[in-house]
């Protein structure tokens, strides 16, 4: 026995897996956690959040931005539950995150007692992998070594439920050597992983007959840009990147045809019209109808999860393996392709697109034009920066009109789409890399669900970053501006105002408040000069926009139904179809018209 209790050796052993910032809030259910973290002095950061969500957010972050294991914490039943949609953005985007959760004395268990909730059975879809409440103190050492390499393992979430009196019992940190008892051990490096070279070498036969290959990446190839790179230049083909990959490759390349589906670009769009060879790299991207035609295009994917292969898209090989090792396994036996037509033609719509994207960026709008803002701030992004975007309209002009340089960080909640994690996740990213420019772009209603209370967290943490450079860019156009135009084009429903308005709040005024720094930008002209004040502060800022919500959020390819049910809307007493009208006509008018001819 020892004289420390298991709130001390469960933070010792969370130390020894290297663990040293902890996500969270406190609660009666978690004090001898938080008593723990107290005697602990300076081994562990613990970052206070608003609200148990946004622990689990930032925590999701931190896996996405280090690439080791988040952790975050909550007292019993409702801070537990509080975890819930950070945990499943974690799990849907294949993030390694660890939950510990208090929970009520033992006890007091099926008592009816006050907070009790069945944590087991909560956690077990977010936390299927690994899920488990303690009952002793001998059970920490391999809870803890468990939760956390099956999360590294797995790349999912775990969870460790300790009941509060167990907090404070003396610890046992060597189980006797006894029938019953487990002795586990600390440490996890991920295998090297490559398909046999059989495999390998169908893959290359499928992808060297190809004549029009065109390649998606996802997150699985954020840590192999050269390979993509190489692979790209040795097939002659374009990359298309799904939300997740939006930094695998460079957007300055000429052949990056950028983001693909809804969000997406129309090279993206044509490349996946015209090719006859397809390349996944690390990509669950789940919508095939942005894909190639079933049947018009012969298919090789790569992905370290055998799970996600063949799922989109019914491929002619499969490589199951990690995404960097995998194609420096593949490059010596691909043949390097002389026939550039295929490349030409989607170099040339890329650049044409650049062109139409700056077009409509710069048409009029009422007062702000929301691509404007992006457009702006692409040529002023700091090198080595990290973005991170919301849910809703603002993700569309992130995938669209940012060009991303080699070096850069940039995520979203992918999987889960949810609100809510734009803010958080810059906040995270500014912890794991206190010394880099972090800028999120936040719609008002995700600002007005989450966003302004984390800005109290900035506010209490900032002056703690080397580089206190942190833009949080608001696109306040009172709407909720995504789902609006979801049900005038997909469903074909006016704008219902009870559920899409939303009320008015003084964004910028409010960060001065509480010692931010605050910008509120009204005309297109100033847009320029307020993200270089922005850019440049001694501080947090703020940067509110107010957009016009009427902008249509054009998608690469518009299909008759759409068209009908966009028409229906504005016929059937849409309240901004005046307004609507002015800016689809701007917009249209600088519409995509090159296509690539087919082959």
């Amino acid at each position: 026995m020892s004289e420390q209790q298991v709130g001390d050796f469960l933070l010792k052993r969370l130390g020894e897996w290297g663990i040293s910032r902890i996500y969270g809030y406190p609660g009666d259910g978690s004090n001898g956690i938080m008593g723990a973290l107290n005697r602990a002095d300076d081994q562990f950061e613990f970052i206070q959040t608003r609200h148990e969500e946004m622990a689990a957010f930032m925590a999701c972050a931190h896996a996405k931005f280090t690439g080791e294991v988040g952790i975050c914490t909550a007292t019993s039943g409702p801070g537990a539950i509080h975890l819930l949609n950070g945990l499943y953005d974690a799990k849907k985007d294949h993030q390694p995150v660890v939950a510990i959760v208090g929970q009520q004395a033992r006890a007091a268990m099926g008592g009816e007692y006050q907070q009790e909730v069945d944590l087991v059975s909560l956690f077990k879809d977010v936390a299927h992998e690994y899920v488990h409440m303690a009952t002793s103190p001998a059970q920490i050492r391999h809870l803890v070594d468990r939760a956390i390499r099956i999360a590294l393992s797995e790349r999912t979430v775990t969870a460790i439920i300790i009941p509060s009196d167990l907090q404070t019992q003396p610890a046992v940190e060597k189980p006797p050597r006894a029938h019953g008892t487990v002795h586990s051990g600390v440490g996890y490096t991920p295998p090297r992983t490559v398909p046999h070279e059989d495999d390998l070498r169908r893959a290359a036969q499928v992808l060297n007959e190809g004549e029009r290959v065109g390649i998606l990446v996802g997150a699985g190839a954020l840590g192999a840009t050269d390979e993509v790179i190489q692979i790209a230049e040795k097939l002659g083909a374009g990359v298309a990147k799904a939300l997740l990959g939006r930094a695998a490759v460079p957007d300055d390349l000429p052949f990056v045809t950028g983001s693909i589906g809804l969000l997406g670009t129309n090279p993206s769009w044509e490349m996946m019209s015209n090719c006859d060879t397809l390349l996944m790299i690390g990509s669950g991207f789940p919508y095939s109808e942005f894909l190639p035609e079933e049947g018009q295009a012969r298919g090789v994917q790569i992905d370290i999860d055998a799970r996600q292969v063949s799922m989109r898209y019914p491929m002619e090989v499969n490589l199951i393996g990690d995404s960097a090792a995998t194609l420096q396994a593949l490059l010596p036996h691909l043949t390097q392709k002389t026939d550039r037509d295929w490349r030409e033609h989607l170099e040339k719509s890329i650049a044409q697109w650049w062109d139409v994207l700056e077009e409509r960026a710069m048409a009029e709008a009422d007062p702000v034009n929301p691509q404007r803002i992006f457009w702006e701030l692409s040529p002023r992004l700091p090198d080595n920066c990290i973005l991170t975007s919301d849910s809703g309209s603002a993700a569309n002009w992130y995938a669209r009109d940012l060009k991303l340089r080699r070096g850069m960080m940039a995520s979203l909640s992918g999987g889960l789409a949810t609100m809510g994690n734009g803010v958080p996740y810059a906040i995270a990213a500014k912890f794991a890399h206190p010394d880099r420019p972090v800028i999120a772009m936040v719609g008002d209603g995700a600002m007005q669900m989450a966003g302004n209370m984390e800005l109290v967290t900035i506010a209490k943490y900032w002056q703690r970053w080397s580089n206190p450079n942190l833009v949080i860019m608001v696109l306040n156009n009172q709407d909720l501006n995504q789902v609006t135009w979801e049900m005038r084009v997909m469903e074909g429903d006016p704008k219902y105002e009870a559920s899409q308005d939303i009320p008015d709040f003084p964004y910028a005024e409010y960060a001065k408040l509480i010692g931010l720094e605050g910008i509120k930008v009204t005309e297109p002209d100033a847009l320029a000069g307020a993200w270089d004040r922005a850019l440049a502060a001694d501080r947090p800022v703020v940067m509110e926009v107010v957009a016009d919500p009427n902008v249509p959020p054009i998608p690469p390819h518009i299909k008759r139904e759409q068209a009908q049910a966009y028409m229906s809307a504005l016929m059937h007493g849409d309240p901004d179809a005046l307004g609507i009208v002015k800016a689809s006509f701007k917009q249209f008018a600088r519409e995509f018209t090159p296509k690539l001819r087919k082959h």
